[in-house]
């Protein structure tokens, strides 16, 4: 440092490592007004400051040990503080005085306080880190105002942040300056590496975040076609010389594939051995796993592989599992049921086993394990794979385990349940029936419970709807909610700590119809005979029968009895839903009004009919996906009172689609009743225009509401507005009802600041589109809300609804700012495929930054329920020191 002041004292200590450092000393206490300065030399900035376009920030770490004053008398001036300037110039040289050594001539970084005094004697210091700029000249000089403090300069270092060179997708990226601003994302090309080209002629990018994070792939490098099939190839090259191979094969390739060679292009045919390339490597997928192999025990199985003989010469290489459920002989196979687990994971396997648990019994599987490497996804051949047939309930494959297997089943026990047996039907009404069978003939165990499946058939015996299997610890079930005149099919298994064994015969009945006897087991006959005899004998004995009567009565008694405490409905019919069976809860739940033979039935079960006359529109406030959104007000019909209400109408000239949908969402919104979910007060279907008058909300969309109140709410305000749309939701998904197009637009706001969940459309279809969305008939809903298992695969469910809680959250917190900014759709797929996620916005708490990451995990299975999150909300109301932790 150039010292400007006396007062300023240069001195050498002993650093840690052995080594004598430098450090500047300065204790003027005694002498009131000081000013002592202190500059640094000249700093270029070199290759950090590009240009006025591409700005960056420094980074200054200082570290100072600050004395205490107690101990020293006759003290004028004692300050714990001092001055940290900047000065930018494109000069490399400058006068010892120049620039003048005061305050305006300088930009003023801070005053810098010390965390700590020390006394006398103390070897502990301070750390302070402060960023300057935006710098737009090519050097700075950094100053140095001490104004009465005892303190002591050990070190002062200044540097920027930037992203270091790597490779992705096949393309390699140079060393790239941060940007200066949170937000900034600088975008770099990639050059692609040797033996490879860009696909579809699009330059691969990659984006620098402030923090010197690569982030956010576009565009990728394909591999040569000679590399995949290995075939040596006759190759044209340009006529030149002194050309590295990789470049006179990238533009001969590149030459090739954009048009046919003619004789006017100035090319020579050139014999060249491909496998000599020393490149060749990096654009090779790896071989087939070998040696794969399964142990099997109950409904658990263990895959174990060897690694490919060729691993492509890449260090990246992994493993993908595929599970298929297949029929007898293993034909017909596909795809496994949801519930099977993985450990330590399906995709991304960096080892050679993996254990399957969750099978189902006595079932055929057939899995496969496919080897993937760095240029696996670019290659245009299927990943290599190895597959296995497994049979559950085996022991496993080796001679030990048939033959452990074999001694189990011939003088033990089988593993799980044998059929159940006698099942059968009685009191037969109209709505209700109830059901009861025998034990199994082999229990293998403890029963812990049995399983009832109940379906609706045609009469052909094809199966039109399925309800959710429901369980019990007894031997009898009665089951209500039947529809007249219908034909069904139950069928019971039972389970053990080993598993479920075999469903029973299936077994038809009808509510007004005779049931479809189960077939006699040995168990039924000979109770018939027991019967019989009984029979006999008391037409022999008057005393017997007497006594038959009475005990047959009192059993009678007690059985009823035990039968009676099963009489709650366990079953209404419900429906099967992109493969899944809809869960049927003892409390209510959604029922989705496309099961409706007849829509306009459903507009009856679930809404209210209001007479046209009690409704007055006053002003259309906005349009809808339907046709106009209006401010009205409806008249009570048994008092005079007046109340606002919200009107959406259905546009003239309407398709027959577009009412179906139109009072499909009437339909869905009238079975929600929560105080954070918007009210349907009725609808008007019996005159024209058709309306659906909702409750009022009198701020409007959340989105809009917030960013005209940017920051004008406290935590503790923002916690409970997210609160209150976590609790709409968690009453949604109790219901079973998943939303789809959760989003801070979709959330609106009253005049107590109650937010309510809005938006019930049915009508949301997903779409084949470049920009990755899905649309509803009235307008596109970008994915920056949506889930990464919903863009890929069409899988909405609750979890896909809390990830989008989560950008809500992020919205909330930001008051109302866009999420991801201004990157487009694809760019915003590619970042969260690739690990990215929002980062917390300015001021955000600690613990609420975290519960939106919670809400981001790849993973479905491991995001928190609603319920969780209600819950963690209320823990942040309770306990509001959790808040002041602020994130990054």
């Amino acid at each position: 440092l150039i010292l400007i002041s006396s007062h300023w004292n240069e001195a050498s200590v002993t650093h840690p490592d052995g080594s004598d450092r430098r450090m500047l000393m300065v204790c003027q206490i005694k002498k009131a007004h000081q000013n002592n300065w202190a500059r640094t030399p000249y700093i270029p900035v070199n290759g950090a400051q590009r240009s006025l376009q591409h700005l960056i920030n420094a980074i200054i770490s200082i570290l100072v040990y600050n004395r205490s004053c107690e101990d020293v008398p006759n003290v004028a001036t004692c300050k714990e503080t001092f001055n940290l300037y900047y000065y930018e110039t494109d000069e490399t040289k400058q006068p010892l005085l120049f620039p003048p050594w005061r305050e305006g001539t300088y930009i003023k970084v801070d005053t810098i306080a010390a965390d700590k005094r020390f006394g006398p004697g103390s070897k502990e210091t301070n750390f302070e880190t402060r960023d300057i700029g935006p710098l737009t000249k090519r050097g700075i000089y950094l100053a140095i105002q001490d104004t009465g403090a005892c303190m002591a300069l050990m070190h002062v270092r200044v540097y920027y942040k930037y992203c270091g060179p790597t490779e992705k997708n096949l393309a390699f990226f140079q060393r790239t300056i941060a940007g200066p601003y949170m937000s900034s994302l600088e975008e770099t090309n990639g050059t692609c590496v040797v033996n490879s080209i860009p696909d579809n002629g699009e330059r691969a990018t990659l984006r620098c975040n402030s923090e010197g994070e690569w982030i956010v792939p576009k565009g990728s490098c394909l591999c040569f076609p000679w590399v995949w099939t290995g075939l040596y190839q006759d190759l044209l090259i340009k006529d030149t010389t002194n050309q590295a191979w990789g470049i006179v094969l990238a533009e001969c390739v590149l030459l090739t594939a954009i048009q046919e060679i003619t004789a006017q292009l100035n090319v020579s045919v050139c014999r060249v051995i491909i496998e000599h390339s020393l490149t060749m490597h990096l654009c090779q997928p790896p071989s087939r796993p070998v040696n794969l192999h399964a142990v099997v025990n109950q409904t658990t199985a263990r895959l174990s592989w060897e690694r490919p003989y060729n691993d492509g010469g890449r260090d990246d290489l992994t493993y993908r599992i595929e599970c298929m459920r297949c029929q007898a002989g293993f034909l017909a196979c596909g795809p496994c049921e949801d519930g099977v687990d993985y450990k330590p994971r399906q995709t991304n396997i960096a080892v050679t086993n993996v254990l399957v648990r969750d099978l189902s019994a006595y079932a055929y599987y057939k899995f496969k394990v496919f080897a993937l490497n760095g240029a696996s996804w670019v290659a245009q051949l299927d990943p290599a794979e190895a597959d296995v047939n497994v049979e559950t309930n085996e022991a496993g494959k080796s001679y030990e385990l048939i033959i452990m297997n074999i001694i189990l089943n011939c003088f033990l026990f089988h593993i799980v349940p044998t059929m159940v047996l006698g099942l059968r039907v009685s009191e037969v009404s109209q709505t209700e029936v109830l059901l009861t069978w025998n034990n199994p003939e082999k229990m293998n165990g403890k029963i812990r419970q049995y399983e009832v499946s109940l379906d609706l058939i045609n009469l052909m015996g094809e199966v039109l709807y399925m309800n959710l299997l429901n369980t019990t610890t007894k031997r009898s079930m009665r089951i209500t909610g039947l529809k007249e005149n219908s034909v069904y099919a139950v069928k019971v298994r039972a389970s053990t700590d080993a598993g479920y064994g075999p469903y029973s015969v299936p077994l038809k009945f009808s509510p007004l119809a005779s049931t479809t006897p189960a077939p006699k087991t040995s168990a039924d006959h000979v109770g018939t005979i027991q019967i019989i005899v009984a029979v006999i004998a008391g037409f022999c004995i008057v005393v017997a029968i007497m006594l038959i009567v009475f005990c047959c009565r009192r059993k009678s008694q007690k059985h009823k009895s035990k039968l009676d405490l099963e009489k709650v409905p366990m079953f209404v019919m419900g429906h099967v839903k992109n493969g899944t069976l809809s869960y049927i809860p003892s409390h209510k739940t959604y029922i989705d009004p496309t099961t409706y033979e007849d829509p306009a039935r459903a507009v009856l079960d679930f809404t209210k009919e209001i007479e046209a006359s009690y409704v007055a529109i006053e002003e259309v406030i906005g349009g809808g996906e339907f046709g106009e959104v209006c401010l009205g007000r409806m008249r009570s019909p048994n008092t005079k009172n007046e109340t606002d209400v919200a009107i959406k109408t259905l546009k003239s000239g309407y398709s027959t689609q577009q009412k179906l949908d139109f009072l499909g969402e009437a339909s869905i919104m009238g079975q929600f009743d929560h105080p954070n979910v918007i009210r349907l007060e009725g609808v008007v279907t019996k005159s024209q225009p058709h309306m659906i008058i909702t409750e009022f909300m009198e701020n409007g969309s959340l989105d809009t509401f917030l960013r005209k109140r940017d920051g004008e709410f406290t935590v503790i305000q923002l916690v409970g507005i997210l609160r209150n749309i976590a609790a709409g939701m968690k009453y949604l998904s109790d219901m079973g009802y998943v939303h789809r197009d959760l989003a801070a637009r979709n959330i609106l706001v009253n005049a107590q600041l109650i937010c309510k969940v809005s938006d019930f459309g049915l009508s949301r279809v997903l779409e084949e589109s470049s920009d990755s969305t899905y649309t509803t008939r009235g307008g596109k809903i970008p994915i920056r809300w949506t889930a990464p298992e919903a863009i890929t695969y069409r899988k909405f469910t609750s979890a896909s609804d809390v990830w989008s809680y989560g950008i809500v959250m992020w919205e909330v917190m930001s008051y109302g700012e866009r999420p991801y900014w201004g990157m487009s759709n694809q760019d915003v797929i590619h970042a969260v495929g690739t690990g990215y996620r929002l980062p917390a916005p300015m001021d955000c708490p600690q613990v609420q930054h975290k519960l939106m990451l919670d809400c981001w995990k790849k993973d479905r299975n491991e995001r928190p329920k609603f319920g969780q999150v209600v819950a963690s909300l209320d823990r942040m109301i309770r306990e509001p020191e959790q808040l002041k932790a602020i994130a990054g």
